[in-house]
């Protein structure tokens, strides 16, 4: 029979192993809250910020994904990791929750290997479809998406573009394409940078996340909008 002794000592071993494990994923996904918060400065330097910046203002959510790179979850092709955030009253942005984007093919122009990417959720429409488990962008009816500075002027309208694109590699525009590409949610990597098992609505719209080092995204957002 195991002493209530030992199964202390082992309790607590495990404890000890455990804990640089949860540190580095947590710290995994800061790196990407802090390199999404890069990113939206970097928007402000674009050429297009102007237009950027009403979009920011209309945007239901927006998807912030850092790098788009070759080697993506989807084996053989590209993809990155990224955090959607959820547009409040008052100009106020919720805390991030973890996405995943990948495609056998992003379409890089010039050569390009990595790419900033910001998907502005311009409708109601388009954050539906965000929030399933699963959206393939260019498949789903009904949901168009475009290219800032690619005829995009009516996309904060009613009825008109659901989903625009902004993507840049050195602060130059990269013309990505997107159509094709798998976007789901990253349960893993919330539970890991939050501590405990959280789905996005639960951290978008319930607010039962706390992100405090995300405060400087949100505050960056805020600016922008």
């Amino acid at each position: 029979m195991i002493s209530r002794a030992l199964l202390s000592g082992m309790f607590l071993l495990g404890a000890v192993l455990l804990a640089p494990v949860a540190a580095r994923a947590q710290s995994d996904q800061q790196l990407v809250v802090d390199r999404a918060e890069r990113t939206i400065a970097d928007l402000q330097r674009d050429k297009a910020f102007g237009n950027a910046r009403q979009l920011l203002q209309q945007a239901r959510a927006v998807l912030i994904v850092p790098r788009l790179f070759k080697g993506g979850f989807i084996v053989g092709g590209e993809g990155g990791t990224g955090v959607l955030l959820a547009h409040g009253p008052g100009n106020t942005w919720s805390d991030p929750a973890f996405y995943a984007i990948g495609s056998a093919s992003f379409g890089l122009q010039a050569g390009l290997e990595q790419s900033e990417t910001v998907l502005f959720v311009m409708t109601q429409r388009g954050l539906d479809a965000l929030l399933r488990d699963q959206f393939k962008i260019g498949a789903q009816a009904g949901i168009a998406v475009a290219n800032l500075g690619s005829g995009v002027e009516g996309a904060a309208n009613p009825g008109g573009i659901d989903i625009v694109v902004w993507s840049s590699s050195s602060g130059i525009y990269g013309g990505i394409a997107l159509n094709g590409s798998i976007v789901r949610p990253q349960a893993a990597d919330n539970r890991a940078y939050y501590g405990r098992p959280l789905g996005t609505r639960d951290i978008l719209f319930r607010h039962m996340g706390v992100a405090p080092r995300a405060t400087a995204l949100r505050r960056e957002l805020a600016t922008v909008g």
